[in-house]
């Protein structure tokens, strides 16, 4: 098993960034959110650019990195989400590098599975940090979860269908590629994959009940999808690395 940690940070920020300023577009949360994600993205960004050049260093990457996470603190007392954008530009040349100078196999494929997890991976991250700002901005209009959920429960399938191309996840569950633990690991990954539509699907349940608690409810159920969805991203990205 391998994974590259610096591409996956540089996704986890560059993804980030991108649904904040989904988030943001309407202006209908306050300033303390993006500061709090700008905050997060910005380091996650900065570890990347150390891992890159402890690790494998990929110029382009490494400098994106830099990038991404200078315009984060550099903006992380603005309002606006337009500088998120040039952030999230910026990473998403870093991954593009990345895939280039990585991919040993089908580069197309490759470069599929960077890009939709980065949106999976500040998707799944965005929802449940968004829910959780619920507890200190309880007014927020709920259509801000809704949507994030919604869109969720679109890049779901498409992070499945892209660790299942070939050579993919199917290959690893009838053993034609060897996770080292008899199989235990392609299993795993199917129930984290499938799990974590469940949990999107009964979040966006939980948001059509009237009461705050749902808010909470479905807050506590993008929680767990974090932690399955990260399990979706990360199980195969390690086991198909070469």
């Amino acid at each position: 098993m391998r994974l590259d940690a610096a591409t996956f940070l540089l996704q986890w920020a560059s993804g980030g960034l991108a649904f904040l300023w989904f988030t943001l577009r309407s202006d209908e949360i306050s300033s303390g959110y993006s500061k709090l994600l700008r905050g997060v993205y910005g380091t996650l960004a900065v570890f990347a650019v150390v891992v890159g050049f402890f690790f494998e260093t990929v110029l382009l990457r490494e400098f994106a990195s830099v990038v991404v996470a200078v315009v984060a603190f550099a903006t992380i007392a603005t309002k606006g989400a337009r500088f998120d954008l040039l952030a999230v530009s910026a990473g998403s040349v870093g991954l593009v590098a990345s895939v280039v100078a990585n991919s040993t196999s089908n580069l197309f494929v490759d470069l599929l599975r960077v890009l939709v997890g980065a949106a999976f991976l500040g998707a799944v991250t965005d929802a449940m940090l968004l829910g959780h700002w619920y507890l200190v901005q309880p007014g927020m209009p709920r259509k801000l979860l809704n949507q994030l959920t919604n869109v969720l429960l679109i890049i779901w399938p498409l992070e499945v269908a892209v660790m299942l191309l070939p050579t993919g996840m199917i290959s690893v569950l009838n053993g034609t590629v060897d996770d080292g633990w008899n199989g235990v690991l392609g299993w795993f990954w199917l129930g984290c994959a499938l799990l974590t539509g469940v949990l999107a699907w009964f979040t966006r349940a939980a948001l059509k009940e009237r009461s705050y608690s749902a808010v909470m409810a479905a807050t506590g159920l993008s929680y767990l999808a974090i932690l399955t969805g990260f399990g979706t991203d990360l199980v195969a990205r390690a086991l198909l690395a070469v």
